[in-house]
């Protein structure tokens, strides 16, 4: 007799969208954590050939996987000018918060930390206003 697998992974709607707020930050934590440690074995790689200093790189490069998982999110909704609308207001507040927040952290930490800092900040920004906000106007208009 074959037994079946309950493999636990994200769980998906009927339209392919993340279904709960905790998948998409919880694939997007993931995603910033994974852009962290290649981040810092390249920033270690550089600082041993003498090529840079260490913690000199913009951190805001581990932003790639959660980005790539960003447009798939947003390709997977479906056309609309519902997601248009959530995703600009999302990029943009997940921006100005990120920057503001690089720009506290700069003055006390190295350009690595001040970059992880506002691009984790402006993730859960972007998470929180795209979950919701795509909801709540699919809601409003019918």
């Amino acid at each position: 007799m074959t037994q079946q697998r309950n493999v636990p992974g994200l769980r998906r709607d009927a339209d392919g969208r993340l279904a709960t707020i905790n998948d998409l930050l919880g694939a997007a934590f993931a995603g910033l954590a994974v852009g962290l440690v290649v981040l810092l074995i390249f920033e270690a790689v550089m600082a041993l050939t003498g090529l840079g200093e260490f913690g000199a790189s913009n951190g805001w490069l581990v932003l790639i996987l959660p980005v790539w998982l960003f447009v798939e999110e947003f390709r997977s909704e479906g056309f609309g000018a519902d997601r248009v609308i959530v995703a600009a207001l999302a990029g943009g507040f997940g921006v100005a918060a990120g920057m503001s927040v690089a720009g506290l952290v700069s003055s006390v930490a190295p350009a690595l930390v001040s970059g992880v800092a506002g691009a984790a900040t402006g993730t859960v920004l972007y998470c929180l206003i795209w979950f919701y906000g795509l909801r709540w106007l699919s809601q409003r208009s019918g």
